[in-house]
């Protein structure tokens, strides 16, 4: 079927149904030279026209290309495995083996938090480091057990115990990482990884801390040897309960509080060498890193030597019994009976994956100058827990302290994971022997060692108050939550607060009356040489004065808010931009949420300056409304010299997409202005839209245009548009660069070039459009033709690239209407 016959059934079709089609809008895209008043009469007219619902769908459905491109994406590595080299392999393999060697006890230690046998930490270990770096868009990531993800897997593992007892626990942690797994894949291969910048930054450092309090308070009984009371209680509850059990500590205190003692001792000694000694930071460094082995490997051999003897029945507590291999490894038990039981925590499990990774591997992409795809490390995260289970993981997700570790080791590519993968098969195979004599209360120690990294410094959280005072109330009902309830509570507080902010300032967004100023720049490098250095401000603003001269384009106009909330001096005088005209800037956006407060708040202020057009309007008292019931009875209307209102000029700039109800309150208020001015009509104008579909969305409802001339039969005589104009090539184009030096020197002999203008001085209109006619399309620096162009269509002439022109064309067309009515004087240009 060809266009216009499509045409034809379109006409048809909304005749029947009863469908008012934009007659206006249509008949604009014929607009041709010197048939319409809207355009400049040239040979290269622009129509401007408007986006589609073919090309809305076109955008949004994918292409052959991209289909190829995103099964491309989803194995990163394809795109630097065949660069591999020597080089990178040394870096992979110094980090892997170093990460390796801090994973191994650090696994085994987390595992406790998951209620779980030691060697389940393992297996999560070594199933993250191996499939992570198919997957991976960070280098630096290490993915395995991490303190937040299995305490809250120890906790659902915990009260499944006695509610579910037919199931033992690696059951129902293998089936919490398949769902939560599941779930985040699915998420990744949707690319929705730009779900998770709705978590704030508040949120997340709140979130960590609260959770590493809970964690250290956690182990501090079974480093301590304390028992009698549940270590997984409330946060509060725990405290409460240690210092009334001290009483109880045993020869269990000595191996985890000593074994705290000499981590901290460690970091400390090699932080202050490595400062005193740059040129060994590097040795330093490794061995802060593995402190924690060394710790292990310590207290395993006093272990041994006070325990080898009483195998059956140690001194303190140790691991005991480690399997060799993975003698657990099996299909995950998932069913409606473990997934209805873990359902209510699945969101907290869900959301703990996501942050801490992300946040993670955004932090270390800046720090080494590379972007992650959060969408792919999704699938990443997905996979991971998805294929983890089937040796007995259960569910991981990114750590922090391994990262950062693995980032200082000179790590190149993930392939690093794959060496941190064999040192851990190492000691699944190689090392239980040695695992079954590490004291419990050590790998306590380690722990909260572990964990004191995450909580937030106060410094960090000064720099929140000098950032966003509301924020810091935030972080601490966070932390305050999780301490006095739960970690899966204190995450539901802070992104919940969070969001409510986020509402509460976009639907309380407030815009600003702009004004405008006249600036110069000055030029600062004559600050810093001492011997052309004005001796004060004023010889300062003389000799810039003096350059000025020389510089038309020192002095500028711009636009402020009238009112100096935007932190202007208080002290400059910002001028109204016109009597009766008003520059309104959106601050948030405009959408529905704010759409009433934004027009609620112009319309009071516009009343506020502005007097009615007609005074008389109303014959009779009664007449008036019950809002603005006018003077007193007997008396007169008072002498009113505020101005009348003409037009009003919106700036978008910080406006993306408009909707359905924004944009009927802009109606609302535009019939409601009408009303308060009549007879006479306002006028809208639009400065800074760059979306499409908004200038449709708002050409839709009537503006863009002089609908009040085309509703009432008048015709445009009285009215000409101001349009911007560039040279193709812009200022620069290689003439233009070529040739500046020489329109510089023709000005100041006094050579004028031509201005667009859309009535010259002193001519009738029918002149100065054949003025334009010659001049518009073409202009001459120094025997070179420039081509002139339109920025924007003719046939939406009230919308504006900026201010001026916005406010250069509402101020003549309220000048051009008042001559029309009163029917005296020519018209002089207002100065720019």
């Amino acid at each position: 079927m060809t266009p216009p016959a499509a045409n034809k059934v379109g006409h048809g079709l909304a005749k029947i149904l009863g469908i008012h089609l934009d007659e206006t809008a249509s008949s604009n895209d014929n607009v041709t030279r010197g048939e319409s008043v809207f355009s400049v009469t040239s040979a290269d007219t622009y129509i401007e026209t408007e986006p589609t619902i073919g090309e809305w769908f076109k955008s949004i459905c994918p292409s052959g290309a991209d289909v190829a491109r995103y099964f491309k994406h989803l194995f990163p590595f394809l795109s630097w495995i065949g660069h591999y080299n020597l080089q990178w392999l040394y870096g992979d393999l110094v980090a892997g083996i170093t990460v390796g060697a801090v994973v191994v006890p650090q696994g085994m230690a987390y595992a406790k938090l998951a209620n779980l046998p030691v060697y389940y930490g393992l297996y999560s270990s070594f199933m993250g480091v191996l499939i992570y770096w198919f997957f991976a868009t960070s280098k630096d990531i290490t993915i395995g057990p991490v303190a937040v993800m299995s305490t809250v897997t120890g906790n659902i593992v915990a009260r499944a115990a006695t509610e579910l007892p037919q199931y033992e626990g690696h059951e129902i942690a293998s089936a919490l990482a398949v769902i939560a797994g599941g779930i985040v894949c699915f998420l990744g291969l949707a690319r929705l990884g730009w779900l998770v910048d709705f978590i704030s930054l508040t949120a997340i450092s709140a979130f960590m801390t609260g959770s590493a309090l809970n964690i250290a308070v956690g182990q501090v009984p079974g480093m301590m040897g304390i028992t009698g009371f549940s270590s997984r209680g409330t946060t509060y509850k725990v405290v409460i309960n240690t210092l009334k059990h001290l009483g109880r500590s045993d020869l269990n205190a000595a191996m985890g509080l000593t074994a705290l003692f000499l981590l901290y001792l460690i970091r400390f000694t090699c932080t202050t060498l490595a400062k005193r000694h740059p040129a060994k930071a590097k040795l330093y460094f490794f061995l802060s890193t593995l402190r924690t082995v060394f710790v292990i490997l310590l207290y395993t051999l006093v272990s041994w030597l006070v325990n080898r003897h009483h195998r059956d029945d140690p001194k303190f507590k140790v691991l005991g019994t480690v399997p060799r291999g993975f003698q657990h490894a099996a299909v995950p038990t998932v069913n409606a009976d473990i997934c209805s039981f873990f359902a209510s925590e699945l969101p907290a499990s869900v959301i703990v994956l996501l942050i801490e990774h992300i946040s993670i591997s955004k932090s270390f992409g800046r720090v080494n100058n590379y972007s992650i795809d959060p969408s792919q490390e999704l699938v990443a995260i997905g996979v991971s827990n998805l294929l983890g289970p089937f040796l007995g993981g259960y569910p991981s997700t990114g750590s922090f302290s391994r990262t950062a570790i693995k980032s200082k080791a000179g790590v190149r590519t993930p392939f690093a994971g794959v060496i941190t993968a064999l040192v851990v098969l190492l000691a699944i195979y190689a090392l239980p022997a040695v695992f079954f004599y590490i004291p419990n209360a050590t790998l306590s120690g380690v722990i909260i060692h572990a964990v004191g990294d995450l909580i937030t410094p106060p410094d960090t959280i000064y720099r929140f108050w000098r950032i966003s005072p509301l924020e810091v109330p935030i972080f601490f009902a966070g932390v305050f939550v999780t301490i006095f309830s739960s970690i899966e509570n204190g995450i539901y507080t802070t992104i919940a607060v969070s969001a409510a902010l986020l509402l509460f300032r976009m639907f309380k967004a407030r815009g600003r009356f702009l004004g405008k100023v006249k600036v110069r720049s000055i030029e600062g490098e004559h600050l810093l040489n001492d011997e052309t250095k004005p001796k004060s401000i004023e010889d300062m603003l003389k000799q810039n004065s003096r350059q000025s001269e020389n510089n038309d384009d020192s002095t500028r106009e711009i636009f402020l808010p009238i009112d100096h909330h935007d932190g202007s001096n208080p002290d400059l005088h910002v001028q109204s931009p016109a009597p009766g005209i008003f520059i309104y800037r959106f601050s948030e956006g405009f959408n529905y949420p704010n759409a009433n407060h934004y027009l609620d708040y112009m319309v009071e202020v516009i009343f506020k300056e502005t007097q009615r057009t007609n005074p008389q309007a109303y014959g009779r008292l009664g007449d008036r409304p019950w809002n603005d019931p006018g003077p007193r009875r007997g008396k007169e209307l008072k002498q009113d010299d505020r101005p009348t209102l003409k037009a009003i000029i919106l700036d978008f700039s910080s406006v993306n997409n408009v909707d359905i109800t924004s944009v009927q309150h802009l109606i609302d208020v535009r019939n409601q202005l009408d009303r308060y001015a009549s007879p006479e009509k306002v006028e809208w104008h639009f400065a800074c839209i760059n979306n499409r579909w908004t200038k449709r969305a708002l050409a839709s409802a009537g503006f863009g245009y002089p609908t009040s001339d085309l509703q009432s039969g008048e015709t445009f005589g009285h009215w000409k548009p101001i349009f911007s104009v560039a040279e193709i090539g812009g200022a620069d184009s290689a003439a233009n660069a070529a040739h500046a030096e020489e329109r510089t020197v023709a000005s100041r002999r006094g050579d004028e070039e031509h201005e667009i203008a859309t009535e010259p001085r002193g001519s009738s209109d029918e002149e100065g459009q054949d003025s334009i006619d010659k001049n518009f399309n073409k202009t001459t620096v120094l025997g070179r033709e420039q081509k002139r162009v339109l920025v924007q269509g003719v046939n939406r002439p009230l919308f504006h690239v900026d201010l001026t022109s916005a406010l250069i064309s509402a101020v003549q067309n309220a000048e051009r209407r008042r001559i029309h009515q009163h029917g005296y004087g020519a018209i002089n240009k207002p100065s720019e």
